[in-house]
């Protein structure tokens, strides 16, 4: 599928269920709370809600998300905890193809490890995964391939 080409409705369809992504800002509605946040990539794609929460949850805390936040609204979490509630958005439906802006930049040690667990496990599962990691370590644990870039001289 050309992406550029294709009509709107083939992008959408595309985004729900073929690439997902995590970029190194979470932008969501300010109201929502951070269990919908997660569960709604995986709600779009027709899987029951109950279904839904308990991945989510299961999500949330593999990556350290206070249960006492679940029912807030991200805004007003810290910056490394919005980045794990988007990590855990991005890695929600198992995807054949993830896109990762820097998703460990906010990320202490402990969370950091959390986050490349389930990259390896994306990868074993077949996804094809394309990020930018400025964490030399954290690139070198998940990296089959590299693709330096940097400025032209």
């Amino acid at each position: 599928v050309d992406l550029v080409t294709a009509p709107a409705r083939k992008v959408v369809e595309i985004r729900k269920t073929t690439v997902g992504w995590v970029s190194q800002f979470l932008r969501v509605i300010p109201r929502i709370s951070a269990l919908e946040v997660v569960m709604q990539p995986l709600l779009d794609t027709g899987v029951p809600r109950e279904a839904c929460a308990a991945k989510a949850a299961r999500l949330l805390t593999r990556l350290n998300v206070p249960e006492r936040l679940w029912h807030l609204a991200p805004s007003t979490f810290s910056g490394g905890e919005q980045q794990r509630v988007n990590i855990a958005r991005g890695f929600i439906v198992d995807y054949p193809i993830l896109l990762l802006d820097e998703p460990t930049a906010s990320l202490d040690a402990k969370n950091s490890a959390a986050v490349v667990e389930l990259i390896r496990e994306a990868k074993a599962r077949g996804a094809a995964i394309v990020g930018i990691f400025h964490d030399e370590a954290v690139r070198n644990d998940v990296a089959d391939r590299l693709h330096p870039m940097g400025a032209s001289s």
